[in-house]
């Protein structure tokens, strides 16, 4: 008596004919075929997919009170009125209620604020400097070009 093939979800006619991987590279060969002609259904299909294939009834109910109608009568989403209860009920205030806390927090915020404004004004001036030896490395470039040119005699000279 072999029990461990019969329990198997993959062993004998089951692997071949009522697996989930045959359906399954089916349906990835025909989104990757949709992609090829049409990629607007293949996209959907895949929207859909991903959305758990809600019934067209959940997706009619969505569409009219979800954020797609928000005009509408009665049109704001679950999640907008979640967010506007949570924000009557003061879950999003800025503060936490100790005052001493606060007060420390905005100092700090300001002091990083502070050092962050230096640190950018720092970066600024190293990039200025960088710059301006660039200019000075090819103008010396420039000026040794010009030195061994004139030397060599060749080429017009303008004197000025």
């Amino acid at each position: 008596m072999n029990t461990t093939s019969a329990s198997s979800p993959w062993s004998g006619a089951r692997a071949c004919h009522g697996g989930p991987f045959p359906r399954r590279s089916l349906e990835i060969g025909a989104i990757v075929i949709g992609f090829i002609y049409w990629w607007p259904a293949a996209l959907a299909y895949v929207a859909w997919k991903i959305a758990g294939y809600p019934a067209l009834g959940q997706m009619r109910e969505f569409a009219q009170s979800g954020s797609w109608n928000v005009g509408s009568a009665g049109g704001t989403s679950r999640f907008a009125k979640a967010f506007e209860a949570a924000k009557d009920r003061g879950v999003y205030r800025s503060g936490t209620g100790n005052s001493a806390f606060d007060e420390y927090r905005k100092a700090e915020l300001e002091r990083l604020e502070a050092r962050r404004r230096a640190l950018q004004e720092e970066s600024r001036a190293f990039a200025q400097f960088v710059d301006e030896l660039k200019r000075a490395k090819d103008r010396e470039q420039f000026d040794a070009y010009m030195a061994k040119k004139r030397s060599e005699g060749g080429g017009p000279t303008i004197d000025a």
